[in-house]
């Protein structure tokens, strides 16, 4: 049920949590009074590096890419789809536009990092199966399939700093028992249907214990939906996310998914988060420290797994200005 609109910090206000500790499982409230106590004990917030990883690509072993191998650079897109398909470790650099269609298959160990005003126009990569994947500032306009695509049990992958904008269908959709995935300081604009998290109701024997994916720091501009929209992973955690004029809704949790929001900024948006999304059944749902603004109370409901790592935090109030200062391609200097 979407309730009024308001203006409100839900969860901790100057007390808002910094370093989120493994202990306790968490509980679902929609109660500003109840999450303010379940926080009384937390740190001092702590600004996020902007160029540094953190979340679920960090555990497994961690993720690192390319790193140490050689450096290529590619100009065009059979000399992309070489690069990304190759076997061996290696650092991609794209220059320049790069106009393909369909997805390419991205292998084990990649570093792909876009230079300066780099950008992917009509397809996507596709990530199949493979692990200790990074991809950093890149641009992806009109793909005709996904933009990024992560499936069949990949692991390690690291989404950061990239733009989306006008494709067909998902910008980033991560499915089919993949697992320890971070996506971060993303921007999404011009676009439907953001990010997806299980594909189908049907899949719990192979999604289930995984798809643990952590969405910090991006900025979903006017997109419409899935932001993300998950089914069967827990502890999915959505923290420091700027929300802004959303028409379709933020966060959806279901069919048993557990999904901790916490601290994200949602500015008119209607909708910011609530339990099932369509046929799909609920998932729980804990939402703290977050602030609404314009924007509709949200639906909460539950219990979630503990997250396993330390992150900092940034509180929600100053959300808005650090994603829309940083995020998306054209940001870092790599």
């Amino acid at each position: 049920m979407r309730k009024k609109l308001r203006h409100i910090v839900l969860g901790a206000s100057a007390g808002a949590t910094a370093l989120a500790l493994a202990g306790a499982g968490l509980v679902a409230t929609n109660s500003a009074s109840a999450a303010d106590a379940g926080a009384a004990a937390a740190p001092v917030p702590l600004a996020a590096p902007v160029d540094q990883l953190s979340g679920w690509a960090t555990q497994n072993g961690g993720t690192t890419g390319g790193a140490g191998a050689a450096t290529t650079t590619v100009t065009s897109a059979s000399a992309l789809t070489s690069a990304v398909g190759s076997t061996s470790a290696a650092v991609i650099r794209v220059s320049g536009t790069i106009s393909c269609s369909g997805m390419l298959r991205v292998r084990s160990n990649k570093t792909i990092i876009g230079n300066s005003g780099a950008a992917i126009v009509g397809c996507g990569l596709n990530i199949n199966g493979d692990r200790n994947v990074i991809i950093r500032n890149l641009t992806f306009r009109n793909w005709n399939d996904d933009a990024i695509n992560v499936q069949t049990s990949a692991t390690n992958i690291w989404i950061d700093h990239n733009s989306f904008s006008n494709g067909y269908d998902g910008a980033v959709d991560i499915k089919r028992g993949s697992d320890f995935v971070t996506v971060s300081w993303n921007r999404v604009f011009s676009h439907d249907k953001s990010m997806l998290l299980g594909h189908s109701d049907d899949n719990a024997s192979q999604d289930t214990g995984h798809l643990r994916v952590t969405y910090h720091h991006n900025w979903f501009d006017a997109s419409t939906q899935r932001h993300p929209r998950v089914r069967f992973g827990n502890p999915v955690h959505v923290y420091n996310n700027y929300y802004n004029r959303n028409s379709g809704y933020g966060v959806a949790s279901t069919e048993g998914a557990g999904v901790l929001v916490e601290n994200n900024s949602f500015e008119s948006v209607s909708d910011p988060f609530h339990l099932g999304e369509g046929d799909s059944g609920p998932g729980t749902l804990v939402a703290r420290g977050n602030l609404l603004v314009g924007s509709g109370s949200g639906q909460t409901g539950g219990s979630v797994k503990s997250i396993p790592y330390s992150y900092p935090l940034d509180a929600a109030s100053s959300v808005k200005s650090i994603v829309t200062a940083s995020a998306g391609a054209g940001r870092i200097s790599l």
